[in-house]
């Protein structure tokens, strides 16, 4: 089997043991927490930031996994397509203005595509660490790029930017696209 394909059979199975890892670890801890305060307001308003790291972990990354493929890559096609140009001017500047929020991520968070229902427009921001796209400012998640050091420090160690530079080879358009559509008919 040659050597790209079977990295990128190693690096599928990596993300599939990661995100299941991921997700039973904020169930967890959301269970644990809601337990803590069944009718205590006092202590439910207490458990607010466990709830937004946790529950904002399992919610980025349970889009972050979706937005990858190791067919993926390229660029998107269609409408979305078409948005990213009407909204950023080129795919390519939307790609390098989404990187550019990316990098400057002081510590760890997420890079994002949003979608405004507000302005019917695409928009690009950046959350820090598990903070939920929509719960923090409204736009409905797109794409999420993780920029946590856990995401790439394996192969990238810590050049946070040749890991994204490399992430749009693995970006899954067909999903984003999926997701476009979806918030327009909302």
């Amino acid at each position: 089997m040659p050597t790209k394909i079977r990295e990128i059979k190693a690096a599928k199975r990596q993300r599939q043991q990661e995100k299941k890892k991921t997700q039973q670890s904020s169930n967890k801890k959301i269970s644990q927490a809601m337990k803590k305060a069944p009718g205590d307001v006092t202590a439910q308003v207490s458990l607010q930031p466990a709830l937004k790291f946790n529950g904002g972990g399992h919610v980025n990354h349970s889009i972050f996994w979706t937005n990858l493929s190791a067919n993926g890559g390229g660029e998107p096609n269609g409408e979305l397509l078409e948005a990213l140009k009407r909204d950023f001017g080129s795919f390519q500047a939307f790609k390098e203005k989404l990187t550019a929020f990316s990098v400057g991520v002081q510590g760890s968070g997420w890079g994002w595509l949003g979608y405004s229902k507000d302005s019917n427009r695409l928009q690009i921001t950046a959350c820090a660490n598990q903070d939920p796209l929509q719960g923090t400012t409204g736009l409905i998640p797109l794409l999420g790029i993780d920029v946590w050091e856990h995401a790439y420090y394996l192969q990238y160690k810590n050049v946070r930017p040749d890991y994204l530079k490399a992430i749009w080879n693995v970006i899954n358009w067909d999903n984003v696209s999926e997701r476009y559509q979806a918030c327009k008919k909302k």
